[in-house]
Order: structure tokens, then sequence, then C-alpha cells
């Protein structure tokens, strides 16, 4: 069984939980595994990201209104930390704004998700990082999920990020 750490989208509405624990499932079935809430080097935070079994580095952006789809224009940021984004919203979602050129339909992939499973609506076109890039965000990604895991057993180490 698939489940978030307790910290996850601990300030998050139900909904967005759901979507990820969802997008979780459906990566665990094709060998991704995702941390969420990734700090990226340019300030921004990935509300999941992924790697898989070759390295590909995959960032999910989670949307559960329409006004917050609008009014996310830093999407474009996330680019530069993974081969692949996908949207991911919650069933029922109105799916006509992924249609035009504000959500990078031609860069970005598109996941409909419940907290049950998910599935690819639109698959993310890959845009393979530069070979230093892949090296530094793989080492950020391991040492993250490192320090996640002893801060689960100790949490007197410290913050989990």
């Amino acid at each position: 069984m698939v489940s978030l750490p307790d910290s996850c989208f601990a300030d998050a509405p139900l909904v967005a939980q759901d979507v990820a624990r969802g997008v979780s499932r459906l990566f665990f079935r094709q060998d991704l595994h995702a941390l969420c809430e990734v700090p990226l080097p340019n300030g921004r935070r990935a509300d999941m990201m992924a790697i898989d079994g070759k390295g590909m580095i995959t960032i999910v952006e989670i949307k559960v209104s329409r006004a917050d789809l609008l009014g996310d224009c830093k999407w474009p940021d996330y680019l530069d930390y993974c081969d692949r984004f996908f949207w991911a919203v919650p069933q029922g979602f109105a799916l006509d704004p992924f249609d035009g050129e504000g959500c990078g339909q031609d860069l970005s992939g598109l996941i409909i998700a419940d907290r049950y499973d998910a599935a690819v609506v639109r698959e993310a076109p890959i845009q393979m990082l530069a070979p230093a890039r892949r090296k530094a965000e793989t080492l950020r990604f391991a040492r993250r999920a490192a320090l996640r895991v002893m801060g689960g057993m100790d949490p007197g180490l410290g913050g989990l990020d």
C-alpha cells in the first residue's frame, strides 16, 4: 500500500493529498519513485518529483482549482530540473485550460487522479536534462530522500528539508 508521509501536503486541501496519493500509486506501478514538496535550486518547490530506474526525472505540479491553475505562471521554472513535466488534477476538473498555450500543451503532460489511482491522459514530452544537471538533480534527490528517512527514524536530527 502506498501512503504519503504525514508531512506531505500537510497544509494542502484533502483533495490535493488524494491526487498526490493517486499519482504515487501510478508512478509506483511504472517503477518511478516520488518525493513530495521538493525544493529546487531556483527557489521553487515541486509538488512531486520522481525518478525512474534509468535516472529520468519527472516533476508533477498538482492543481485542485481553476483559479490556482490560471494563476500559476511559474510552471516553466520547473522545466530546467526535469526530463518531463506533468500537471495532475482531480477527477471532474475542467480540462479546457490544458488545451491552450497557457499551460504549455506542447511542454507538459496531464494526469487525472483520485486517492485510489491515476491515469495519464496526455503523455509529457521528454526533454532530456544535460548530463551535469542530471547528476546534480539525482544527487539532490537521493540526499533529500535519505534525509527524510533519517528524520523519520530520529526527528531530533533536524528538519526534513
